[in-house]
């Protein structure tokens, strides 16, 4: 490539592996977002040439001898959706619904921002919300792009610490995931909001179909 590129790579291995397919997530600084995306596919399509045989370290070494090649390729859109749900992975069909508590945030504009961004790049709608000293994110989406986006929150560095070097979010929490009901509302977009008081965010989960969300989990965070 001309220089090092860190590729970080985390591989879920299902209780049938290596009968199926691990799940595969690529972050990198050095890549663009379609480019991991792009890593990601080529890894899945080469562990299926692995399969029934342990492959984790076959698909590193892989990719270590062949990432400028695999770059250098047109993309080819996203072949691995169908491996995946081939081997029986995926029974995470429709929409799904996170909710997750963040402790604090120090460095909040910027902090906000790569929210933002990783919601777009994933297609992920739902809000983010401030009350008081609670931080709230709600995600609604495709439930493998939820995990991607857990792994971003939890593997780069978001904020800053009480010194102002950056860090990474150890403080984040996944309060609930379901699949989306038919009495929850469809989130349109990801937006940003401040709320006055607690019950201002009550009638938002209300009116979202989420009264027994808020008044299991969120209530539980005030002291």
């Amino acid at each position: 490539m001309g220089a090092d590129v860190l590729l970080e790579l985390v591989f879920h291995l299902p209780v049938n592996y290596p009968s199926c397919l691990p799940g595969i997530s690529v972050h990198s600084e050095h890549l663009t977002r379609a480019q991991s995306v792009t890593v990601k596919e080529k890894l899945l399509k080469q562990a299926e040439n692995l399969l029934s045989e342990p492959m984790v370290h076959e698909l590193v070494l892989w990719i270590q001898q062949n990432l400028r090649h695999v770059l250098n390729q047109p993309e080819t859109g996203s072949g691995s959706e169908k491996c995946t749900s081939a081997t029986g992975m995926t029974v995470d069909d429709g929409l799904w619904l996170t909710l997750l508590h963040l402790d604090h945030m120090r460095a909040k504009t910027k902090y906000i921002k790569t929210i933002e961004k990783w919601a777009s790049d994933l297609k992920l709608t739902g809000k983010l919300m401030f009350v008081g000293k609670i931080i709230l994110i709600l995600l609604q989406g495709d439930r493998s792009n939820i995990k991607e986006y857990l792994l971003l929150q939890k593997t780069s560095k978001v904020d800053v610490d009480s010194s102002g070097k950056k860090c990474k979010e150890k403080m984040i929490s996944v309060l609930f995931e379901t699949k989306v009901q038919t009495e929850h509302k469809r989130f349109l977009a990801f937006e940003v909001k401040e709320y006055s008081s607690l019950d201002a965010l009550q009638k938002e989960f209300e009116t979202a179909g989420l009264k027994k969300l808020f008044s299991e989990f969120v209530l539980g965070l005030v002291k």
